[in-house]
């Protein structure tokens, strides 16, 4: 008996043993990470955890080092933080993602710190240097991204004349900073067909020399976009996938794990081109241009799933331009007007007829598309409340997270109603460092500290984001992390200083607020137990070091789904 009894023992411990090392085989993670600030961004205060666990692409466990230590095994990867701070991944409220290729490969003509084109002469000899066969080849045109006329000493917009001197045997053409406007050289113009005899399109201006009608190169909104797209396209297959690359590595670096195609035409192609042959190491999402949307929003792509990281998410609308350049619609004139412009300029609308926004808007809720409306000034908020409130008490606001992108200049009456129609805004306090000093000349300086109210509208309950509208600038998050927390001009100046954003708000912002906003807060935006393991490694906490810091911490890592997708050398 006493032997049957130690052969029953045996086998018993025999078979515990085994059902633990099952156990355990079934639940060795694939990584952990400790040592370091890990920040959930679980509610509205920051919450700490020792350690991370993560499985399959997704995050496993959070807690205590020894709990999630248990988890590892044989394959199991550790990695010690050493002290730098574990976030989930940046999503970007508002961006371009298909044209972050041109701004990482074009002539870089932003002006300091981001790069340094203060002046003319400056631009000129950066766009020769730029001028090899090499670069021409890639899309037929020489080009540059970023001038900003209100940084440039001369103050004014270069024209045909300043670019000929860089070449008068290829076409040139750069565009603005606030991606709303161009300028061409004379061999540009002939290539475009704009003569003295081209007209203004609606929504558009052709800027013309002194009191005549030829054309002077710069080229306003929709006399410039088409053309832009057109222009800066890469021509051959290798050049697509040179830019898309370049841009895509420039996303990565900056922590990006989701990025937004804000307003997406033909460039949806090459995405979707990406897309089918895998190329994508984080997600974009894309809306669709609403001149474009009966060629595109049947696709396949228009799904809230991703395939193999990318899909169409809605629509966009845009009514009007850029508040920098004096093309945002506003109700009153501005204070200097652009030149050749009457005193009482306030700039203009991009669709001037209500019924045919009121159309455009019609199709977006009969076929429960998301939207996204570019605003700027205040007379364009005006219309876009006054056309889209009808549509919602005609079709309902039930589960739709439309978006107000920019809303540079929105009023607080506006707010309200944004609270009222359940609306989420999109704001851009970037400008308070970039332009802040330029919108208090253009503005004047009470109603510039109410640009980007973005405390403003927390407080009165609005669901917002922040975002970089790259390539504007850099699409550097923690720049618009920091601009949001300090809200400093390029002159030191505090621009609405009760609109600054806590840190720890600005960054939900770009994480768990801006997952809501694209209809991803179940995977995205925290880090919690069944969720995405997309996370950013930075070189310090936001939430710990002084406020003119963040804009000086950099991205280590980008990890998406598990996999480090960027490492700073």
């Amino acid at each position: 008996m006493k032997q049957i009894y130690f052969l029953l023992l045996f086998f018993a411990l025999l078979s515990c043993k085994e059902s633990k090392e099952s156990h355990d085989s079934n639940t060795v993670v694939d990584v952990i990470y400790h040592g370091g600030d890990i920040v959930s961004m679980v509610g509205d205060n920051p919450q700490y955890m020792e350690a991370i666990a993560l499985k399959d692409g997704k995050i496993y466990k959070t807690g205590s080092k020894q709990s999630i230590l248990e988890l590892s095994g044989a394959p199991t990867t550790i990695i010690d933080l050493k002290g730098k701070t574990l976030l989930p991944g940046f999503i970007d409220g508002h961006a371009h993602f298909a044209n972050f290729g041109a701004q990482a490969i074009g002539a870089q003509l932003l002006a300091s710190p981001d790069a340094n084109v203060d002046d003319i002469q400056t631009l000129i000899e950066v766009l020769k240097d730029w001028n090899t066969p090499e670069n021409r080849a890639l899309t037929g045109w020489i080009f540059g991204t970023g001038f900003d006329d209100s940084v440039l000493k001369e103050k004014r917009f270069p024209t045909k004349h300043d670019l000929d001197l860089v070449s008068t045997e290829y076409p040139i053409m750069i565009t603005h900073i606030s991606g709303h406007f161009a300028v061409v050289n004379s061999v540009g113009l002939e290539k475009l067909g704009i003569d003295a005899s081209s007209k203004d399109p609606e929504g558009g201006i052709i800027r013309r020399e002194n009191n005549s009608s030829v054309p002077n190169g710069v080229l306003e909104e929709l006399a410039a976009i088409p053309y832009m797209l057109e222009a800066i396209a890469p021509k051959s297959q290798e050049a697509v996938i040179k830019f898309f690359e370049a841009g895509q590595q420039m996303a990565l670096s900056y922590g990006y794990t989701t990025a937004q195609e804000g307003r997406a035409m033909q460039n949806h192609e090459m995405l979707a081109q990406v897309a089918e042959s895998n190329l994508l190491k984080l997600d974009v999402v894309s809306y669709i241009d609403y001149a474009f949307v009966d060629k595109y929003m049947d696709s396949k792509w228009n799904d809230r799933n991703y395939t193999n990281g990318y899909r169409i998410g809605g629509m966009k609308v845009t009514l009007d331009g850029s508040p920098q350049g004096r093309t945002a619609w506003r109700t009153a004139p501005y204070l200097i007007p652009p030149e050749g412009m009457p005193h009482d300029y306030n700039g203009y609308p991009a669709i001037p007829n209500d019924s045919v926004l009121t159309t455009i808007y019609e199709k977006a809720f009969k076929n429960k598309w998301q939207i996204l409306s570019h605003t700027n000034g205040d007379a364009a908020i005006d219309q876009f409340i006054r056309t889209l409130k009808p549509l919602q008490q005609q079709y309902g606001k039930e589960g739709r997270r439309d978006v107000i992108i920019h809303g540079q200049y929105i009023r607080e009456d506006q707010l309200d109603d944004a609270r009222e129609m359940n609306l989420i805004a999109s704001l851009f306090p970037l400008h308070t460092y970039y332009w802040g000093d330029w919108h208090t000349q253009l503005i004047g300086d009470s109603l510039v500290q109410h640009i980007s109210p973005v405390k403003t509208a927390l407080d009165k309950g609005i669901d917002v984001t922040i975002h970089t509208d790259a390539p504007v600038a850099l699409p550097n998050l923690m720049r618009v992390v920091w601009t949001a927390v300090a809200r400093t001009s390029r002159s030191g100046k505090v621009i609405g200083p009760d609109e600054r954003l806590t840190p720890y708000q600005a960054l939900q912002a770009i994480t768990s607020w801006s997952a809501y906003q694209h209809y991803e807060e179940s995977l995205k935006g925290t880090l919690e137990e069944g969720k995405l393991a997309d996370m950013v490694v930075l070189s310090d906490n936001p939430l710990k070091v002084s406020t003119d810091a963040i804009k000086d911490i950099i991205v280590l890592s980008t990890i998406k789904e598990g996999a480090v997708v960027y490492r700073r050398q």
